[in-house]
């Protein structure tokens, strides 16, 4: 049997004959609110129940950020409209067929012909530890700030580099669980043989060389954050497990049958697409959408150009203070080379580079093009080098 939630999702998209307008769904608020920046959007059904977000506070944000955008709040339970949001009839999928829907059912409809985007509001405080002014990232800042207090699973997905580490710290350091732990596992660092008991922990005699207990990464987590890093890289073998604890939020360590109760927050990152290794097969569908409920999606520096310059400064900053030195300049043709670089190690990349240009500038004073070196760069001179002598 059907839920309320996709039957209302079905009346909707069943109600909807004449499709000249595009229509697409979102699985949340989170997911609603990164949809409609990609398009002119016209009207968003929103069902009063989100898995992520409340209602109330997404439709305060979207007549903020979305002022054109026309919000009918909908009631899963019986279909209709609510009366609260000022829209709407008992008959509204037949006298308005162009219109859409948002929730775990969440719908947007772009406008045709595309009219002009709203005005970015002001600027949003950049996240602890971080940097950026972009509008990009402003929304980032936004959207991580709003769950920030909340339980909710957080995805952060981006490419290697972007800083999907510093945005998890932050959501840690902004959440009532700041004051306990923060404990990091990197899923592809930890051979597939050692995981489960790191992860879920042993009692002794579990295996051979259990000589003592060991209550594992979750439970050292307890009160606080368990960051899952490269979480696309977990073997199906252990995926089973690990949506069990993020439905039951109970940990069983190898070796035992007792299930002990835990108060973990998780927040997992990974710059893999997770939905085509759904199609392949190799992760849980289950597991992916428990993961997904509030995605979160750091861009590659190189659309982030307004930020490249007061990054490379900070860098320069941070390891001039660790050397106890005068922070160098950047020279103009410095900069012009800065901005015109493709960033493919994004930040990171960036970080190194600065940090190398600060050491070969020996306190001159000011960062030149010749103390420049970008990885990136010299790796496909190398390949292209290596090309020719097999040729």
């Amino acid at each position: 049997m059907a839920s309320p939630s996709t039957f209302l999702r079905e009346q909707v998209l069943h109600s909807l004959p004449d499709r000249r307008w595009p229509v697409q769904e979102a699985l949340g608020g989170a997911e609603a609110l990164v949809k409609l920046e990609t398009g002119d959007w016209q009207v968003l059904y929103l069902d009063r129940r989100l898995p992520d977000l409340d209602a109330e506070e997404l439709i305060e944000i979207i007549k903020q950020r979305f002022p054109g955008i026309e919000v009918v709040m909908l009631d899963s339970d019986s279909g209709e409209p609510l009366p609260a949001s000022g829209a709407g009839h008992p008959q509204w999928w037949r006298e308005a067929p162009q219109r859409t829907h948002l929730r775990p059912a969440n719908l947007t409809e772009e406008r045709h012909p595309a009219a002009a985007r709203p005005e970015p509001g002001a600027d949003v405080e950049p996240l602890p530890g971080m940097i950026g002014s972009t509008d990009v990232m402003e929304r980032l800042y936004q959207l991580a700030r709003l769950v920030a207090p909340r339980t909710t699973t957080v995805l952060i997905t981006g490419p290697t580099g972007t800083g999907k580490e510093l945005v998890a710290r932050a959501i840690h350091r902004l959440s009532p669980r700041a004051a306990r732990p923060f404990v990091v596992v990197n899923c592809a660092a930890i051979p597939e043989s050692l995981l489960e008991s790191e992860l879920f922990g042993y009692v002794r005699g579990a295996f051979t060389g259990a000589v003592q207990a060991y209550s594992g990464r979750i439970h050292a987590a307890q009160g606080g954050t368990l960051f899952l890093d490269e979480v696309g890289e977990l073997p199906l073998s252990l995926q089973a497990k690990l949506l069990r604890f993020l439905d039951q939020k109970e940990v069983q360590r190898l070796g035992s049958a007792e299930a002990m109760r835990v108060d973990v927050r998780v927040v997992a990152a990974t710059n893999a697409d997770l939905a085509r290794r759904v199609a392949e097969g190799s992760f849980r569908d289950d597991l992916y959408y428990r993961l997904s409920a509030f995605p979160l999606q750091l861009p590659p520096l190189a659309e982030r150009g307004r930020d490249i310059l007061p990054l490379a400064e900070h860098f320069l900053q941070v390891t001039a203070s660790a050397d106890r030195s005068p922070t160098p300049l950047l020279s103009r043709e410095a900069v012009r080379i800065l901005q015109a670089h493709t960033w493919e190690g994004n930040v990171r990349e960036l970080q190194q580079v600065m940090e190398r240009a600060a050491i070969l500038a020996n306190g001159a004073g000011t960062i030149l093009p010749e103390h420049f070196c970008f990885p990136a760069l010299a790796r496909r001179q190398q390949e292209k080098i290596a090309g020719r002598r097999r040729v």
